[in-house]
């Protein structure tokens, strides 16, 4: 699966640009949605090689992804915790998580434009890529808000990604279904209705990690901090400069201008990307909760995963004082209220 990747993939060496000396390194993104935007901003606006890095972003999806860091093909990937929970817990992990980047995930809960409200969807039939993947526990936590269990409706499998699902749902083979954008705008346009946004609701989970190898980290232990300082300077500019992280996004994933804008307001009006990157106790909860496979779930909860969480990083930069400086004293109450949720 990853044999085409090799001739892009650098190893971790030294580079002189503009008399300084960077880090080779790269960093996989496994999605080409709002969820990598910190990796493009830092890579675009030059904040990787400001920590001294000098970064090359590859496309991997899942599982590949984890797999480039576990083989050493990438020293990070930006991942989604509950793929990293899963492979976590059925064996001895070789990979940290040192931060997360958001916690909740933009997808909107598509329908038919004669349907009035998510109870009236009870008995009908949901499109998921497969039962017990992301979109089918993030829409089963979605129903949950509104005093429905999974089974309380039909699932079928639609393909792999949100055009196969998105085509259920045109098709009339599904009466709902979970979707990223672009896709749910397409959808819109063609008369039907959004029910709702998972980003609107801060007590469903979603979050994305940043993801190391061990072994990465103890050779370059510097390098957690490096990271994490780029993608929160990247995750300033994103909510001060909205046309630089328009054309940013639009690098690596060619969409049209109209799109990314759209999608660039709905993520800074939810504040979706995380001033303050803990990795927290309830959104390891919540994949937990969300699991319908008994045997993960029990794996799940057999496994320590203070072996592979590490919030220290973020928690020493906090200290520090490194998130108030870059966006100013109003983030200390987010500061608070994070460390309180924060897993330890």
């Amino acid at each position: 699966m990853l044999a085409g990747l090799t001739t892009a993939v650098l190893v971790i060496g030294i580079a002189r640009i503009d008399g300084q000396q960077l880090q080779k390194i790269t960093l996989n993104y496994p999605t080409r949605s709002g969820a990598s935007w910190p990796l493009f901003i830092a890579k675009e606006g030059g904040y990787y090689e400001k920590q001294g890095l000098d970064v090359t972003l590859v496309f991997a999806g899942h599982p590949a992804g984890i797999a480039m860091v576990v083989s050493d093909q990438a020293q990070m990937s930006s991942y989604n915790l509950e793929s990293v929970m899963q492979a976590s817990s059925r064996g001895e992990a070789p990979f940290a998580v040192v931060g997360a980047s958001l916690n909740k995930a933009y997808f909107a809960l598509m329908t038919r434009k004669d349907v009035k409200s998510v109870t009236d969807l009870k008995g009908k039939t949901f499109a998921v890529s497969q039962i017990g993947d992301p979109p089918y526990n993030y829409t089963s936590a979605f129903l949950r808000k509104f005093g429905m269990t999974p089974r309380d409706v039909q699932w079928i499998a639609a393909g792999a990604d949100a055009a196969g699902r998105a085509a259920a749902l045109s098709a009339g083979r599904a009466d709902a279904t979970l979707l990223t954008p672009p896709a749910y705008f397409r959808l819109e346009e063609a008369g039907f209705k959004s029910l709702g946004n998972l980003a609107d609701h801060d007590d469903i989970f979603a979050a994305t990690t940043y993801l190391m190898k061990k072994t990465t980290i103890a050779a370059n232990p510097r390098m957690p901090e490096q990271l994490i300082k780029a993608h929160a300077e990247a995750i300033q500019r994103f909510y001060d400069d909205r046309s630089f992280a328009v054309k940013a996004y639009q690098a690596y994933d060619k969409q049209t201008n109209a799109d990314v804008e759209r999608l660039y307001d709905g993520y800074a009006k939810a504040n979706v990307l995380e001033r303050v990157p803990f990795v927290l106790a309830p959104a390891l909860q919540a994949v937990m909760d969300q699991q319908s496979d008994a045997k993960l779930l029990a794996q799940m909860k057999a496994f320590d995963f203070h072996t592979v969480i590490d919030n220290s990083v973020v928690a020493r930069l906090v200290k520090e004082g490194f998130f108030q400086k870059l966006f100013g004293p109003g983030v200390k109450a987010e500061e608070d209220r994070k460390s309180k949720l924060a897993f330890r």
